[in-house]
């Protein structure tokens, strides 16, 4: 197979852009920021934006890495980024929010749940706050299930069946999200501590897990309907989400 040779101002206009995190089992390649306009509300708010790539190889050559791209099938596989507002690395308050992707929610609309309102909530609360990012997981649709799983688990929801009880009954844990990655790419983007916007504890004990500070967390509730109700009520009752603001997070 032939080589694919690039020109010399490409490669030096893209090799700028990426940044190779190591990890236990090849690596992570970062690349950006990337001018992203945004509407948010009505209005235009400039974003810079970061997506990842899991690789087996780890070079620092990263003709090689391009070189594979077009033929690596990538629009078959999602992959995860991160849309970040101000000065995310240096600004001593900032607010991040681990979003999992959610096709339903966040492309169409849906009210079975509350995603897309909590997607571009926290974008709102990053900008008015002055800096933050939101992480978008692009692997973790359905609490980790997959797109098709979490159709048949809306099938059995529709039948009685709540959140929890229709993942299980497919074969699934309650909740298979992993947060690693992401928390890696926030720590080559962030050494001080954040703000976690989330309802939910397993987001809080990832990120204390992982050795990255916490210095609180905001809660994000709303757009409640006679939709998503018994959702929301499993997400206290039976997934522990928290509904009470808590100001500050230890590292104990």
């Amino acid at each position: 197979m032939a080589t694919t040779k690039f020109d010399t101002k490409v490669l030096s206009i893209l090799e700028n852009k990426i940044q190779l995190i190591n990890t236990n089992s090849g690596g992570i390649y970062l690349v950006g920021p990337i001018k992203l306009p945004v509407n948010l509300y009505g209005e235009t708010v400039n974003f810079k934006w970061y997506c990842w790539l899991n690789c087996d190889e780890v070079t620092e050559d990263y003709e090689k890495i391009i070189a594979k791209l077009s033929s690596a099938n990538l629009a078959e596989h999602q992959q995860s980024s991160v849309l970040v507002y101000g000065d995310f690395e240096y600004d001593e308050n900032t607010l991040i929010r681990m979003h999992s992707i959610c096709h339903t929610g966040d492309i169409f609309g849906s009210k079975r749940c509350d995603c897309g309102f909590q997607l571009k909530q926290s974008m709102k609360m990053v900008v008015e706050n002055g800096s933050g990012a939101i992480f978008y997981l692009a692997n973790h649709e359905g609490r980790g299930i997959g797109l098709f799983s979490k159709a048949m688990a809306y099938i059995l929801q529709e039948n009685g069946y709540d959140t929890i009880e229709a993942n299980e009954q497919l074969g699934f844990a309650d909740d298979s999200r992993n947060y690693d990655d992401a928390i890696r790419v926030l720590k080559a983007l962030r050494q001080k501590p954040v703000t976690l916007i989330t309802n939910n504890p397993r987001k809080l004990d990832a990120l204390k897990n992982a050795g990255m500070p916490i210095s609180g967390r905001k809660s994000l509730w709303g757009d409640v309907s006679q939709y998503n109700e018994k959702y929301l009520q499993t997400k206290v009752k039976r997934a522990g989400h928290l509904k009470e603001e808590e100001g500050n997070c230890n590292n104990d």
